[in-house]
């Protein structure tokens, strides 16, 4: 049976390229960014320090069991 063992060069190549990896993985992760241009109703983001996107802030809806509570509802007993 033959074993394959690597050799130092090739352990520090890897130990490399998997910090490199993760190091370009970190920075272009979505970094959330304030724009006083376009003012707080816009949500932005920047990736790697180069790519800039802008969305509008989604407004978060109103759960159906707090619009429609017992109080709102006129009671019929006489």
């Amino acid at each position: 049976m033959m074993t394959f063992r690597p050799s130092l060069k090739a352990l520090a190549i890897a130990f490399v390229l998997t910090g490199v990896t993760g190091t370009a993985v970190l920075l272009a992760r979505p970094q959330p960014i304030e724009s006083a241009v376009l003012g707080a109703d816009w949500e932005c983001s920047q990736t790697a320090f180069v790519l800039t996107t802008c969305a509008p802030r989604v407004q978060r809806a109103i759960p159906a069991a707090e619009t429609s509570r017992k109080d709102a509802i006129p009671s019929t007993r006489g």
